[in-house]
C-alpha cells in the first residue's frame, strides 16, 4: 500500500507548492478534487478536458517529484432533486471519468447522491434514517427503483466502457452510506461500481470498519485515511445521528491517530491486506489551513510506521521515506 493525500487538504497552497511539499513529507500519490463538493484547488477540469498540452504538463508536474496521481475526485448530490443543482453534478462526474480516461486513470471517487421525494422537483434530499414513520418505506424504495438505481445503471456503463471504477464513498446524507446500501448500488452498476472505504463515516453509525472490509472485499477500490473521535458526553446525550454543522456535537473527524490508535491502523492495513487491496491510504484532511501540514506529516508519518510492520511489530515489510523516519 502507498500513503496518497487528497489534495483538497493543502488547497492554502499552489499546485507545484503542494506537490513540492508532499514529495518532501512522505506523500507517495495523489487525489485531486476536480469540482462538486470540492472547490477543485489543484486541478481545472475543463482545461485538462480541452488541452492535450495542459494534461501533458499536469502528469509531468507530479511525476518530477516522484509522485504518481491515482484518483479523481467528484463527490457530489449527483441525484439532487434541484434539477439545475442536479444538471451541474453530473457534468462534473461525467467529464470527470472522460478526463479520467484521457489521463490513463482508472479511479474516480464520488458518493451515490441522495434524491427527494416524488412530485414536483424539489430544493432539498430527502434522507431517511429510521424505518419508522409508516410512509418512510414507499419513499427509500421510490428513491432508489426511480432515481439511484437507474442513474447509476447507465453510470456504471459509461464508466465501464471507459476502463474507470467508481469508488462510491459511503457517506451518511447519501442513499449508498453502509455496507447493504453500497452493495445494492453495485448490484445496479455492475462491477465498475464500488466502495472508497472511508473509516470515519463508519464509525459514527456504529459500524465496524474492519468486519466492513471483510464484507465488501474485492469491492473496495479506493481507500481514505481518516478518523472519527468522539465527545464521551455529547454522545451519551445526543447520540451519533448529528445535525449540528461545528462543536459542540457528538463526534468530529479528525486524522489518523487523533480519534483512534496506532493499533487499530494497524489492524486496520492489515485487514485490507487480507483481502488483497494493495492500492492508495489517501489522507483527507477537513480542519483549518493553518493546521494542515503539521497534522498530514504526523498521520503520514503514522500510516508509514504501520504498513511496514505487523500487528506485533514484526519485520518490516515496507520501507517508510527518509523524510518520514
Amino acid at each position: 500500500m502507498k500513503i496518497g493525500l487528497f489534495t483538497d487538504g493543502l488547497r492554502e497552497l499552489p499546485f507545484e507548492a503542494m506537490l513540492d511539499w508532499c514529495a518532501a513529507h512522505g506523500i507517495e500519490t495523489i487525489e485531486t478534487g476536480t469540482g462538486n463538493f470540492s472547490d477543485a484547488p489543484h486541478c481545472n477540469l475543463a482545461r485538462l478536458l480541452e488541452s492535450a498540452a495542459a494534461r501533458e504538463e499536469f502528469l509531468s508536474a507530479i511525476a518530477r517529484r516522484g509522485l504518481r496521481l491515482v484518483a479523481l475526485n467528484c463527490s457530489g448530490n449527483l441525484l439532487d432533486p434541484d434539477p439545475l443543482r442536479r444538471s451541474s453534478s453530473q457534468k462534473v462526474f461525467r467529464d470527470t471519468v472522460y478526463l479520467a480516461e484521457k489521463l490513463g486513470l482508472n479511479t474516480v471517487v464520488t458518493m451515490s447522491g441522495c434524491p427527494g421525494e416524488p412530485g414536483e422537483p424539489g430544493r432539498f434530499p430527502n434522507w431517511v434514517t429510521c424505518a419508522w414513520q409508516p410512509e418512510f418505506q414507499p419513499l427509500i424504495e421510490w428513491q432508489w427503483k426511480e432515481s439511484v438505481e437507474p442513474f447509476w445503471r447507465e453510470a456504471g456503463k459509461v464508466a465501464a466502457d471507459r476502463g474507470v471504477l467508481l469508488a462510491i464513498e459511503m457517506h451518511p446524507g447519501q442513499a449508498a452510506h453502509n455496507t447493504r446500501t453500497l452493495l445494492r448500488l453495485r448490484a445496479a452498476g455492475g462491477a465498475a461500481v464500488g466502495a472508497n472505504l472511508d473509516p470515519s463515516h463508519l464509525f459514527w453509525q456504529g459500524m465496524d470498519p474492519l468486519r466492513v472490509i471483510g464484507a465488501l472485499g474485492e469491492a473496495i477500490f479506493h481507500v481514505h485515511a481518516k478518523d472519527c473521535r468522539f465527545d464521551a458526553d455529547e454522545m451519551a446525550l445526543n447520540g451519533g445521528l448529528e445535525t449540528r454543522a461545528a462543536p459542540p456535537r457528538a463526534w468530529e473527524h479528525c486524522l489518523p491517530g487523533e480519534g483512534h490508535d496506532e493499533n487499530f491502523w494497524r489492524d486496520f492495513t492489515a485487514a485490507l491486506s487480507r483481502i488483497g487491496y494493495a492500492g492508495t491510504l489517501s489522507l483527507e484532511y477537513a480542519g483549518p489551513p493553518a493546521e494542515s501540514r503539521a497534522g498530514i506529516h504526523r498521520a503520514a508519518t503514522l500510516l508509514h510506521r504501520v504498513i511496514r510492520t505487523d500487528r506485533k511489530g514484526g519485520e518490516p515489510i515496507a520501507a517508510v521515506p527518509k523524510s518520514v523516519e
